[in-house]
């Protein structure tokens, strides 16, 4: 609808083509920072990408229809294709939001090759279950089941599992637009 090539929106976004490519085509679960990155050169919001609806007053998620869905599963770079995350939209049908919240189940890395992720905005997570090491910048920060963490997403981030065991995490990505 805007006219946008893939070129073009390549070039705005700071993404290589080939990955602009496999989004569009469905070929990739990208992470959130390139859906972010897209979505400012399209100016909507992050939320246009997963499931926007348009209920103006409060929303309400109920656990029944939040552990019913599969979720958004992104992978963990745009190379290997490992879905290591699934993420459980908690305000989907809330239009005008600034604030993306979810419930993440994180699987362990294949491999420990991370890809760190940029953006605008802030993050925060909670950690409901297992245990997640946070690579923020050049320090490290390994949170336990009931720790949680606030940061700047424009330092260069990324979340996994300290282990080979699962965790699951409470995560509020706040976009600006």
């Amino acid at each position: 609808m805007k006219n946008i090539s893939t070129a073009e929106m390549a070039e705005r976004s700071g993404l290589n083509e080939e990955q602009v490519i496999r989004i569009e085509e469905n070929e990739d679960f990208p992470s959130l920072a390139p859906l972010i990155k897209i979505a400012r050169v399209l100016g909507v919001r992050l939320g246009t990408f997963l499931d926007d609806q348009q209920e103006l007053g409060p929303v309400i998620c109920r656990k029944e229809k939040r552990t019913n869905t599969e979720g958004i599963g992104f992978t963990n770079n745009a190379v290997t294709k490992h879905k290591y995350m699934s993420y459980h939209a908690l305000s989907q049908d809330k239009s005008g939001r600034h604030m993306e919240p979810f419930v993440i189940d994180i699987m362990p890395a294949k491999d420990a090759d991370f890809i760190f992720s940029t953006h605008e905005g802030e993050e925060f997570i909670y950690v409901i279950e297992g245990s997640i090491e946070i690579n923020y910048g050049k320090n490290t920060y390994v949170l336990e089941q009931g720790d949680s963490i606030y940061y700047d997403s424009i330092v260069a981030h990324h979340v996994h599992t300290v282990n080979d065991s699962p965790a699951k995490i409470l995560g509020v990505i706040y976009t600006p637009y």
